[in-house]
């Protein structure tokens, strides 16, 4: 496996199988990312969802929208990392294909076969 550098550019289909790594566990897996700005995007239904705890914070970006956060919560150990995983619920017109997709900050690595 090697670690992904996400391609630069605005908006980019990845096309290969990644997996999303926090504390040695894939948290998500697709064969569909969306790579915009150097952030690896990953569908909603790719993701192990007894990692990602909804939380209320929120930040704007002028071209996507209003993002919204997730905490990520190791199931078995109860420890969290804030606020780490972020998606946009509701995006602008060029930012539509990640819509429900989610990114990840430095914590979470993200690997290909």
């Amino acid at each position: 496996e090697k670690v992904l550098r996400p391609r630069s550019g605005k908006i980019s289909a990845l096309g290969k199988m990644v997996r999303a790594m926090w504390k040695g566990r894939v948290i998500a897996e697709t064969s569909m990312p969306q790579s915009v700005e150097g952030n690896i995007y990953y569908p909603p239904s790719s993701l192990k969802r007894e990692f990602f705890v909804a939380i209320s914070k929120t930040t704007t970006c002028g071209w996507k929208g209003t993002a919204n956060y997730y905490d990520l919560k190791d199931p078995e150990t109860g420890e969290t990392a804030a606020g780490q995983a972020w998606y946009y619920a509701d995006t602008k017109e060029a930012a539509a294909n990640i819509k429900g997709h989610v990114a990840f900050y430095p914590s979470v690595t993200h690997v290909h076969e």
